[in-house]
């Protein structure tokens, strides 16, 4: 009978060739487990490094301090580059922004200014008014009556209003010629007046002439406007009849008028009246004025 051989030599080596083609199998895959952790966690770093680069905080960061990255190590700064030229391209946009803008705004306003120029050729000015009250210690306050033909009118004119802001009265902007308020600018105004008619009796008076005064009169009211025309022209007229009892001391009688007018400049207006002789010019009772409304 034959002994037991042993396993032959090329079973041998072929469990060693298995055995270290197992290991080195083994060995790869190990290594490659290794490395593609590595670089998911190197991946992770940039990544999250990256993103910082251009958070909002970040960026804000940049804007504001651009400057300073530029003087700094730029070597310690893994993204400097990247926030240098993100904060140029972010100066830049905000510089053309703000041109734009201003350029519209400036178009905008001289749009505005020249159709304002276009509406009113003439600087505005603030305030146009005028209050003129009656001064009774003047004397020939009224004109001496004229024939309705002339340029003047119906009635007697008053010449003489108080407008050195004694009292009530003031100009702003207007100018007061011989009675008449001139108009500075073209517009819409509106006018008033009140005349004050007071009559009282005196026993000294000539009978006739109180016999005169009592009879029913008359009492009229006129606002004129003088342009270039040859006539004046009349804007507003109020009147009423005043009969005085023979019993009666005194008679009072007051009348006011007021509107809206266009004036042109350079257009004056005044104010006439019937029966001058019994016009009281107390300052709180007759009064004249204007003021513009657009």
């Amino acid at each position: 009978m034959l002994p037991a051989a042993g396993p032959s030599p090329g079973l041998t080596c072929g469990a060693v060739l298995v055995a270290a083609v197992l290991l080195q199998s083994v060995c790869v895959a190990v290594t490659f487990l290794y490395f593609t952790n590595e670089l998911k966690q190197l991946r992770e770093t940039y990544s999250k490094s990256g993103i910082g680069c251009l958070t909002g905080e970040e960026i804000g960061n940049i804007v504001q301090n651009l400057d300073l990255i530029e003087s700094e190590d730029r070597a310690a700064d893994p993204c400097w580059q990247v926030k240098w030229h993100l904060g140029k391209l972010i100066k830049k946009m905000m510089s053309r922004s703000y041109e734009e803008n201003s350029s519209a705004v400036n178009a905008e306003r001289g749009l505005t200014l020249s159709r304002t120029d276009e509406q009113q050729p003439r600087s505005p000015i603030n305030r146009i008014a005028a209050h003129l009250t009656g001064n009774s210690n003047r004397k020939n306050s009224l004109s001496p009556h004229i024939d309705s033909s002339t340029r003047r009118g119906h009635g007697q004119k008053i010449n003489n209003w108080e407008s050195s802001r004694k009292g009530h009265s003031f100009l702003y902007n207007v100018e007061l010629r011989n009675g008449e308020l001139v108009i500075p600018q073209t517009g819409f105004y509106y006018i008033y007046s009140q005349t004050y008619f007071r009559f009282r009796e005196n026993e000294n008076e000539d009978s006739d002439l109180l016999a005169q005064i009592r009879n029913p009169k008359q009492l009229v009211q006129y606002v004129y406007k003088l342009t270039n025309y040859p006539e004046p022209i009349l804007l507003m007229k109020s009147a009423r009849t005043s009969c005085w009892s023979k019993k009666a001391e005194y008679g009072l009688y007051s009348i006011y008028q007021g509107g809206v007018f266009q004036l042109k400049r350079e257009d004056r207006i005044f104010v006439s009246v019937s029966n001058g002789d019994i016009v009281d010019m107390d300052k709180e009772a007759s009064f004249f004025g204007a003021f513009m409304i657009g």
